[in-house]
């Protein structure tokens, strides 16, 4: 069987990706980000047609190999948000959990700019959302953060407030903490729903009129996308499907070469070397040679 050559999706240039992500979470119509975990998985999503990457905390923390319990440290998730800039120029709406523990919402905004970041979204679970022990900050400490986060930051990092008060605090006091959160000075309000209730978030969407709302694509995979863009959701985030992809299909192959010691039967499925040398641009150190060899235009005359 022949192998299928992946063909990139044309996005059109990118010149400003705070701007960028500012507009894609302002459309009128839903737009979409992909989950990434790495370089690899950003310059795939780049290719897939996606405009913006989620730099999902989850999904991170698995690839470095720790739970996603603040067992990561900061700087090595800085590291990552770093190569996803690099290898894909998109804008990046960093996964910043409950603003990374430890390092001050001030001294996040600032680390964020600086390894290319273009947008933050922190929550006001005190553990991941999908956790038992679901606690919810004071209201007054979440917005404090906010707060910080923006008067540092300015326009020049989207601000997007994650409230997971759906889930066994109901529809009014999520509502209240939004509100909240827009005077604190959230350019954006994630309302999430871990149990997949896009009844409870199509109920709040119908009630909420201000900022634009981002949801996060979970275990509600049975609803219809129209259903969200219907009640008016602005961005839907497909946080961790990359690395689902991923490990299932390491594991397929894994499945594949241990009892038969070999992997014939699997290798149409796989990307071909090709590919993954071309996501990295492999021709590009070797043509940048070649214009600054001795005899050929590089801006220098050979002595």
């Amino acid at each position: 069987m022949d192998q299928t050559v992946f063909v990139p999706k044309s996005i059109g240039p990118i010149e400003d990706p705070t701007k960028t992500l500012h507009n894609l979470i302002s459309s009128s119509d839903l737009t979409h980000l992909m989950g990434a975990h790495d370089g690899l998985s950003a310059a795939i999503a780049k290719q897939g047609g996606f405009k913006g990457l989620w730099a999902s905390a989850l999904s991170i923390s698995a690839s470095l190999g720790y739970r996603n319990a603040r067992e990561a440290d900061w700087t090595r998730v800085l590291e990552v948000v770093e190569r996803m800039a690099d290898a894909s120029k998109l804008p990046i709406l960093v996964d910043g959990d409950y603003g990374f523990g430890n390092l001050s919402a001030r001294s996040l905004a600032t680390k964020l700019l600086q390894r290319g970041a273009s947008g933050v979204c922190i929550g006001d679970a005190k553990m991941n959302a999908f956790s038992n022990r679901h606690q919810l900050a004071g209201i007054d400490e979440f917005s404090g953060r906010l707060k910080a986060i923006k008067d540092t930051a300015r326009s020049d990092l989207v601000v997007v407030a994650r409230t997971t008060a759906l889930t066994g605090h109901g529809l009014d006091e999520a509502l209240r903490r939004a509100h909240a959160y827009v005077y604190a000075g959230a350019d954006a309000i994630l309302i999430h729903s871990p149990k997949g209730d896009a009844g409870a978030i199509s109920a709040f969407a119908k009630k909420w009129k201000r900022l634009p709302l981002v949801i996060v694509a979970t275990n509600d995979y049975g609803t219809p996308v129209s259903v969200f863009s219907e009640a008016g959701i602005s961005m839907l985030i497909w946080a961790d499907h990359a690395m689902q992809a991923a490990v299932a299909g390491m594991r397929a192959v894994c499945d594949c070469v241990t009892p038969k010691q070999a992997c014939a039967s699997i290798e149409p499925e796989v990307a071909i070397i090709d590919e993954m040398l071309d996501l990295r641009r492999y021709d590009e150190p070797l043509s940048g040679e070649h214009r600054c060899l001795p005899g050929l235009h590089c801006g220098h005359r050979p002595r």
